[in-house]
């Protein structure tokens, strides 16, 4: 049975390299796979996935009004797909993921997502909340703050290396806006959520 599984992490912390090597181990074996990345994040060029170890690989562009169901069901029809991976995943409608359920569900093909949980003000993602409403498997991917614990949240840093306390939700961007920290950290970062 198919599963539809969302890997999460904070920034910096290799989920783009991990899609990129399960992805490989499939085509190593002769299967087809569909990689999927968000529009809005062209940091490594339109429909590209790049890894900050220098991996990558071209991918398709999704983006909010996409049917992602017709789009694979319609590639499926074309030639056997064995897995579908998305990057940026908290990039992704509710629709969108309810869509990607059904690939599971009903074309019977795994799909892997990746992404981020929370914003730099520690809210959730629309995208990433559905994911982790409905997905069939949760996976968590470690990096660590710079005290050594697990990194779980990110600050969005300015300019000058201040942090952003407000904002829109989404700034693309990278490690020249934002950093990993552990929850102790950020909270010392961004100031009391009370």
């Amino acid at each position: 049975m198919a599963k539809l599984y969302f890997s999460y992490a904070s920034m910096n912390a290799g989920k783009s390299t991990v899609l990129l090597q399960a992805s490989y181990n499939y085509r190593e074996r002769g299967m087809r796979t569909l990689l999927l990345t968000a529009a809005l994040d062209d940091r490594a060029g339109s429909g590209r996935i790049a890894s900050r170890i220098g991996l990558a690989e071209d991918a398709t562009p999704f983006t909010e009004g996409d049917d992602l169901f017709a789009f694979v069901k319609a590639e499926h029809a074309k030639g056997a797909v064995a897995c579908v991976f998305v990057d940026e995943a908290q990039f992704l409608t509710e629709r969108q993921v309810w869509q990607l359920a059904r690939v599971a569900d009903d074309l019977s093909i795994p799909v892997m997502s990746y992404g981020l949980r929370t914003d730099f003000q520690g809210n959730l993602f629309p995208g990433s909340r559905a994911l982790l409403a409905i997905a069939d498997e949760l996976r968590e991917i470690r990096t660590i703050c710079s005290c050594g614990r697990k990194a779980t949240m990110v600050v969005r840093m300015d300019g000058t290396g201040e942090p952003v306390r407000e904002g829109a939700q989404i700034d693309i961007g990278g490690n020249d806006k934002y950093v990993s920290y552990c929850r102790r950290h950020w909270l010392e970062l961004m100031g009391s959520r009370l």
